[in-house]
């Protein structure tokens, strides 16, 4: 799958419970940790994410 593609499909997964850890976006997606946190970068750069910094994990919230 491309990563636009990934890139694309992540707000939908996350709008289920609106919640998402970037460790279940690359479980979701197959990909690595690093691509999960990148992806999600990027969509908090678009906007559409938010990030908290919780006891050692990113809770990505979506927007």
């Amino acid at each position: 799958m491309a990563s636009q593609d990934i890139k694309a499909q992540i707000p939908g997964f996350a709008k289920k419970d609106r919640v998402v850890t970037t460790a279940e976006i690359a479980k979701q997606y197959g990909i690595s940790w690093n691509t999960a946190e990148k992806y999600l970068l990027e969509l908090a750069l678009d906007g559409k994410f938010r990030r908290i910094k919780k006891a050692g994990v990113n809770l990505w919230v979506l927007i």
